[in-house]
């Protein structure tokens, strides 16, 4: 097999920019079969592995690439699998730039082999073609509870039922998902494809009670009362950060996750939905990652004319994915960037028609390294918008460590974990967001896993 020492990885095909920005289909369309084993064949098969040490799940990255320069798609899934039990989400919503890809040895003279676009390749490839049946393992009988039916809980009850435990989700939404359905658009990953998974695990025995908020309708005392040797909290972190400046008040400003939530949860851009977002013609999203991303597309895509990106630092300083930023601006979003809110202004109805924002320099370094932003004087000027969207991050719900004996919280609300996930409580561990604050999905995922191998070990008695 001839090497491709081509120093650029293979293009996405994707969706034309004017197009996708009016509708909601899936930006990227996916490597086709000779596109994947193309860019297989850039793969030099390092022995050291580098790119390993940099996928959060420890995938055997050149075992599946090898697997599919040799067209060996369902070997190549085989291998995935063992590691991951999200592969066709994590294919289109890791970072593998700053994972995977930025350790591959391919990178020091030109672009990484395409990691990320041959996983999601190799899934699909999967979902669309595996016609056998999923080999259901042997259960223990022994009861393990998942609380939430996000990336890290998904991920451990993946990993436990594959052990042969009796594993029960409880999810506080009607859905299961949680932010792959309630936080990311349809266009960046389909939620046909998030049921594929779930649906797959499913058929190794988990089980998911959908409407259930534990520390409402169950407590986690309750649980280890009906029979659950160990629990997993993944509840992810829910609750939205406001700046607390002057009009966050207003008919016409959002959370983020609100904002998210009626449009990829509850299908506002549909005619007719039940959760409609107001018809904004200027939308203003604050903040930088890639859920500030996802809410100015969104904007876009439900007929905004102009939607900007306010960001108080530069644009160096962005914390989103470059793939993200990239296909924002080929769409039309507007980044002022060095710009900072101070207030938002109302008509004499209560609807957002302004906001007032203040110009930004960088100055030294903080203590997470970036340059700290500050106030350029006299600076203050407005921006027409009729609707504004707060994405500067989220906090774990306070809701089961309230009612959770001897669960203890830092000063941001995080559950206390160790590096296998066990909490103050014996037999309770945590990851994912409802541990570190707002982080990725593979994070997550790769959190959930360390803590089903703990759990595995406790109930063992290891």
């Amino acid at each position: 097999m001839k090497a491709n020492m081509s120093p650029v990885k293979n293009p996405m095909p994707s969706q034309d920019p004017i197009e996708r920005g009016k509708n909601f289909k899936e930006v990227a369309l996916g490597y086709t079969k000779e596109i994947a084993m193309d860019e297989a064949t850039r793969c030099l098969g390092c022995k050291a592995m580098p790119c390993v040490k940099g996928c959060p799940v420890n995938i055997n990255i050149p075992a599946f690439i090898a697997k599919v320069a040799e067209g060996e798609f369902e070997d190549a899934y085989s291998i995935i699998a063992e590691s991951s039990s999200l592969p066709a989400v994590c294919g289109r919503v890791c970072p593998q730039e700053t994972q995977c890809e930025g350790l591959c040895v391919r990178g020091k003279k030109g672009d990484p082999v395409g990691i990320g676009r041959l996983e999601r390749f190799v899934a699909d490839y999967h979902n669309d073609n595996f016609k056998g049946e999923v080999v259901k393992p042997e259960t223990n009988g022994i009861k393990v509870a998942v609380i939430g039916a996000g990336p890290a809980g998904l991920t451990c009850a993946g990993d436990l039922a594959k052990a042969g435990y009796d594993v029960t989700v409880f999810e506080a939404l009607h859905v299961a998902g949680g932010v792959l359905v309630y936080g990311i658009p349809e266009f960046r990953l389909p939620k046909t494809i998030v049921g594929r998974e779930i649906e797959g695990l499913k058929a190794l025995g988990v089980k998911i009670q959908t409407n259930m908020i534990v520390g409402r309708s169950i407590t986690i005392d309750e649980l280890f009362d009906d029979g659950y040797k160990a629990v997993f909290i993944g509840s992810g972190a829910g609750l939205p950060n406001f700046m607390k400046i002057p009009g966050e008040n207003l008919k016409g400003v959002y959370s983020a996750n609100e904002f998210l939530t009626r449009v990829n949860l509850m299908k506002a851009y549909k005619e007719g939905a039940d959760t409609p977002i107001k018809n904004s013609r200027r939308v203003a999203v604050v903040g930088g990652g890639n859920v500030a991303m996802d809410a100015a597309r969104c904007a876009l895509r439900l007929g905004a004319e102009e939607v900007y990106i306010v960001y108080r630092r530069s644009e160096n300083e962005l914390p989103a994915r470059a793939e993200e930023i990239e296909h924002a601006k080929e769409e039309g979003i507007i980044f002022k960037t060095l710009t900072n809110p101070v207030s938002i202004g109302g008509d004499e109805n209560g609807f957002v028609n302004s906001m007032k924002c203040v110009s930004m320099e960088l100055g030294e370094p903080d203590e997470s390294g970036r340059r700290r932003p500050k106030v350029i004087e006299g600076s203050e000027h407005d921006i027409p918008v009729d609707c504004v969207v707060m994405a500067i991050g989220t906090s774990p719900n306070p809701l089961i460590k309230n009612t959770t004996k001897g669960l203890d919280t830092n000063k941001w609300g995080c559950i206390v974990a160790n590096e296998d996930g066990l909490t103050s409580r014996e037999g309770v561990y945590a990851g994912g967001d409802a541990v570190t604050g707002a982080a990725t999905v593979i994070l997550a995922m790769g959190a959930g896993k360390t803590a089903a191998a703990a759990i595995d070990r406790y109930i063992k008695g290891e």
